[in-house]
């Protein structure tokens, strides 16, 4: 998928109450930790999955008022949750999620690339917190992000323009 491809055909749009349940489903999706725990039933799972979600999400309302929530479009199918919270001196990637089927696409990589390029024109650091064994931790040092502290299970990542 090419960068052109991308630029032409990705869009945001802010949340909505209605895309609860399709956030709630981009969220299920990134919890492989639950969905392979085998001393848990289907039930537990997605009770816990939902109220972890539900959390999140309360959470992120109510502490980030100011962030953009968008849902990611791809010629107007939804794909994915960005979640960016832009501050005096830093943009703070809140969190970035695609389905399964739209993820190592590019798509990812593309969006992170823009952030950071954000970031260079406006003379922001670019930080995030990742866990420690997401697969995308690999994206970020890749890309120049550099861990900063340990918090628990995840690493907070920044990046700035040298």
């Amino acid at each position: 998928m090419t960068r052109k491809y991308l630029k032409k055909n990705l869009h945001f749009r802010p949340i909505q109450l209605a895309d609860l349940p399709f956030l709630q489903t981009v969220y299920a999706s990134t919890r492989t930790d639950v969905h392979n725990n085998r001393n848990l039933t289907k039930v537990q799972k997605e009770a816990f999955l939902h109220q972890q979600f539900f959390a999140q999400h309360s959470h992120y309302q109510t502490h980030y008022k100011a962030a953009n929530f968008d849902i990611i479009l791809l010629k107007r199918q939804a794909i994915g949750r960005f979640y960016v919270h832009r501050q005096k001196e830093d943009i703070r990637l809140m969190d970035i999620a695609l389905l399964p089927e739209y993820q190592n696409r590019s798509i990812g990589t593309f969006l992170v690339k823009n952030l950071l390029e954000e970031g260079k024109v406006a003379n922001k650091t670019v930080s995030l917190h990742v866990e420690k064994t997401n697969p995308a931790l690999k994206l970020y040092e890749r890309l120049g992000f550099k861990t900063k502290e340990v918090v628990g299970i995840r690493f907070l990542m920044e990046w700035k323009e040298d």
